[in-house]
Parts: C-alpha cells; structure tokens; sequence
C-alpha cells in the first residue's frame, strides 16, 4: 500500500513508519523539515508540508491508499493560556481539515487520525466508558470531537474513517515515561491529588499494531478507545514504583500541579474508566496486556 503519514518523527509515528516499512509498504512522510527528519526516517520519502495551510504538499496526498494523521501540538508542553490553546486545535482541527479538503479529487480508502480518551467527561465512579459515551464540554472535549468532525467528513467522499481515542502511552523512551520516572528516582514519587482518578493506558508497542491494523482491516471504522485497561492513580503509582524499586510515599498535593500545569491539571486530576469495547470485539490481542507488563518494558 501507499501510505502518508503525518507526525511520522513523534513518538508513534517513528515506531508506525518502520512497521510499515517493515511489512512492505511505501511510505511518504508530511514534516516540517525534511532534511532534519532524514536521520529520524530513514528511506521514506519526505515531503516538506505545513500542514495547516494548503500548498503544494497536497499533492503527495494524491495516489495514497491511507492516510494516517498523527501530527498536532504537544498538549502538556507548555502552560495552557488563550494563544497555546489556539495552537493546539489549530495542530489538530485545522490541519485535518485541510487534509480533507485536499483529498476531495482522490480519496483514499482510509483516513485514521488520532485523537484522545479526553473526549469524555470526567468520572470518578466505577462506570465503563465506551465509545458510545457522549463528548465532554470541556476544552479537550470540544477538541476531540471537533477535530473528530473533520475527519468524519471525509466519509461523504467515499473514505473510511477511523479515529483513535487514545489513553496515556507507556514505552521506552516516551514522554509519559520520562515525565513520571524522574520523581520516583528521586525517591519523591506516588499518587497525584486525591489519587482516585482512572489513569486510561496502553503501551506503545500495542498502538503501533492497532494503527497497522486500522489501515489494512476494513472493520476499524469510527472512534476507538485505544486502551488497554484503566486503573486508579494511585495503583498506577504502586505499579510504577515496583517497577522503579522505588516507594511511593509521596503524593503530589493537586495545588501544585494546577500551579505547575494551570487548566491541563484537570486532565491530570481527573479521569474516567475508558475500556476497549470495539478493539475486543474486534478480537484484538494485547502484546502488554497487564500494567506491570507495559512497565517493565517501559521503565
């Protein structure tokens, strides 16, 4: 297959395009600046393209078999204010608007664009959500589903549609990892605020096999919840301490982080018990299915 990827030097991205690669599949990828992303994307095509404004980069869309959208602002960079929300859904919901837009000629078979387990409310009860579950009127709940919209109005040209739900991403090297490790290592780790929120998870190794599979298997269609399991903060907290050998003795009081990470602290603060109801009954096979597993080949 053709295959165009965009946010192929993230994270997932870098791990998705070398099991593309890997299965035989010609792969383009959509940067910011090519000649920084050859060492990160070694023999891929790379097409210089700002996203957000169309041009011609457009162009290499045409032909594709698949489009896998995974480019967008980091969320938990930076302090939220007006202007960095602004970039956030402009990364997300602009460019995918664009990418429609730019299709409309030559559609492909199928569109997948990630998107966030922060589409839901926030629910400290035991209650599964599914993807049926209705969006959050919140800051990332607007955002999910805006930017899920226009993804979605690729369907009217013939695409199939698929948007990932992601929960947090565990895996070497990740930034979930690094952010959470270093506490613990300074042996100042363990739950954050209250501790009962539901921390949604899965491992890096399983979204990248999820992704493979949305573009070739014609049942992904419509929002999944990319998770593998949801599990109380403060479980997750013991988790990774065993995982670290380290205590968790510490928790993180909630002021603190809402002064450290201002309105993104609620996404911190607050979750909800996210499941993966359509990747089981699409008889997915986790290769991490439990959290000590992911971590240990996290940590």
């Amino acid at each position: 297959m053709n295959i165009v990827v965009t946010g192929g030097t993230g994270y997932i991205g870098q791990r998705l395009v070398a099991r593309l690669r890997d299965r035989g599949d010609a792969v383009t990828a959509l940067v910011r600046n090519a000649e920084r992303a050859k060492q990160e994307l070694p023999d891929v095509r790379l097409v210089n393209a700002d996203l957000e404004t169309p041009g011609a980069w457009t162009l290499a869309l045409h032909g594709a078999d698949a489009i896998v959208h995974l480019a967008g602002e980091n969320v938990g960079a930076r302090r939220w204010n007006a202007h960095v929300k602004q970039l956030i859904r402009d990364s997300r919901v602009e460019t995918t608007r664009t990418i429609v837009e730019a299709i409309a000629r030559a559609p492909p078979k199928v569109l997948v664009t990630a998107s966030g387990v922060d589409y839901y409310e926030f629910d400290a009860d035991d209650d599964e959500v599914t993807e049926s579950a209705p969006p959050a009127d919140t800051f990332s709940g607007r955002l999910c589903r805006d930017w899920e919209a226009e993804a979605r109005a690729a369907e009217s040209l013939g695409v199939r549609v698929v948007s990932m739900r992601t929960g947090m991403v565990l895996g070497p090297d990740g930034e979930a990892i690094k952010k959470l490790r270093r506490p613990f290592q300074l042996f100042a780790g363990g739950r954050l605020g209250s501790g009962k929120q539901w921390v949604s998870w899965i491992h890096v190794e399983d979204v990248v096999t999820s992704y493979a599979n949305a573009i070739s298997d014609e049942r992904y269609r419509g929002p999944i919840n990319l998770v593998t399991d949801s599990i109380r903060n403060a479980e997750f907290a013991r988790a990774l301490g065993e995982a670290l050998h380290r205590p968790t003795w510490l928790p993180v009081p909630a002021l603190a982080i809402r002064a450290a990470v201002g309105e993104f602290a609620e996404s911190v603060l607050n979750g909800r018990r996210v499941v993966p109801a359509k990747m089981r009954e699409l008889g997915f096979v986790w290769r991490y299915s439990t959290l000590p597993e992911a971590l240990a080949a996290s940590v």
